[in-house]
């Protein structure tokens, strides 16, 4: 059996205990990110967070040795459905052009801070053919 690779969170970014991404084998399982910039604040606006989350996204990917085309699997968390539509928007330059991820969107109650409008997780393969 493969060991299990942990990434850390960025340097000076207070995080819950848990790894931003784990890989075991040719799977990456990216833990579900934030809106928040590199001091660990989150941003103000749904637009802005979207854009930190897939910076952050990015980040894990870059350090695992993946892109946005290995990705496939992302969930998407929002707390107001009003945002679906900017999302999709978003999302679909941020994560395309298609074939995009297999995706699953959820409008939820809350995430851990009030502030949070949005939080993405998503499982890439790593292999490398």
């Amino acid at each position: 059996m493969p060991p299990i690779q942990h990434f850390a969170p960025p340097a000076g970014v207070k995080a819950p205990p848990l790894s931003f991404a784990t890989r075991t084998g040719d799977l990456l399982f990216v833990s579900g990110i934030p809106g928040f910039d590199d001091k660990g604040a989150l941003a103000d606006g749904f637009e802005a967070q979207f854009g930190f989350v897939v910076a952050n996204i990015k980040r894990v990917l870059d350090e695992a040795g993946a892109t946005f085309r290995d990705l496939v699997k992302v969930n998407v968390l929002l707390t107001r459905a009003s945002d679906v539509a900017t999302m999709n928007v978003l999302y679909a330059s941020a994560f395309g052009p298609a074939p995009y991820p297999a995706r699953t969107t959820c409008v939820v109650q809350a995430l851990p801070d009030p502030k949070m409008l949005i939080e993405i997780e998503a499982v890439a393969s790593v292999a490398k053919v």
